[in-house]
């Protein structure tokens, strides 16, 4: 995925944009929200997390007009005001979930995984795809019993695939939710992870469309 933080503290910032983006994610981190509207218009993200005090104002006012504006990126508030009412007042204001300041990092890593799950319309973190048994909780593919390691990258091209099945997703789509603003993409990387996935999964686990993109393969259950 492509994801958005908007956290002005730089220690929490860093921890965070380390740990999303080791679970495969492209995190673009900004410290105001100033240059979070300046980025969401320039940039499709599939996740924001954000702050709700930061130096130019309240993160929750953002969200407002983000709802307002009919935007319906999923939101997932990470702060430390702790009281009911701003639990409440978050949540209503249209965030997909609320945590609170400090946070175990690998929580959040769920928390978000499970906000993906519920907006690529399939809750179920188990899938069955031909021989592939896959959890996305765990991270984890078997085949027949067999586990098959992926990396991170890998692990976040397939579910871009796994989210939107049937759907054709062009080399710059997959490049933006893969990498983050000033990453170093080499021109054929889509293409190298692409190989990397049928060589581990099967051939036909991603379909080309020439000259078009890239689609989830139609596997045949056994």
């Amino acid at each position: 995925m492509r994801v958005l933080l908007i956290e002005d503290n730089a220690d929490l910032g860093q921890a965070v944009r380390e740990q999303i983006g080791d679970d495969g994610h492209a995190v673009d981190w900004v410290q105001t929200l100033a240059y979070a509207q300046l980025a969401i218009g320039s940039t499709p993200y599939d996740l924001l997390l954000l702050d709700l005090m930061l130096p130019d104002g309240r993160g929750i006012d953002f969200l407002r007009r983000l709802r307002s504006a009919a935007d319906r990126t999923p939101v997932i508030i990470l702060t430390a005001m702790d009281q009911l009412s701003d639990r409440i007042a978050g949540l209503n204001a249209g965030a997909d979930d609320y945590l609170v300041k400090p946070f175990d990092l690998s929580e959040l890593s769920a928390r978000v995984a499970a906000v993906a799950r519920r907006y690529s319309g399939n809750p179920n973190p188990r899938l069955q795809l031909g021989e592939l048994s896959i959890d996305l909780t765990d991270r984890s593919i078997q085949r027949e019993g067999e586990a098959i390691a992926l990396t991170a990258r890998e692990w976040a091209l397939l579910e871009a695939f796994l989210q939107r099945p049937g759907a054709l997703l062009s080399k710059s789509q997959l490049e933006e939710r893969l990498y983050e603003f000033g990453a170093e993409i080499e021109s054929n990387a889509v293409e190298v992870h692409v190989s990397h996935l049928r060589k581990k999964l099967g051939f036909n686990v991603v379909d080309t469309v020439r000259g078009m993109g890239y689609r989830l393969g139609r596997l045949e259950q056994p």
